[in-house]
């Protein structure tokens, strides 16, 4: 299973993860981003590739 790593310091809530994995990506009434879990699921794989290449600010990254 694959893990989403999340630089905090560097995410600007613009909220494309959450456009694009909102099974995975939320953002909070003051725009900070919340994992719904930081393990990755197959099914959800895809979603999580796609919002880590639309990260306009590369804060995203998965790993094994």
């Amino acid at each position: 299973m694959t893990r989403i790593v999340v630089d905090f310091d560097r995410c600007e809530g613009h909220g494309l993860c959450e456009q694009t994995a909102p099974e995975v990506f939320r953002l909070d009434d003051e725009g900070e981003l919340h994992l719904t879990s930081d393990e990755v699921v197959p099914e959800h794989e895809s979603a999580v590739a796609a919002a880590v290449r639309v990260c306009p600010v590369a804060a995203l990254k998965v790993q094994p």
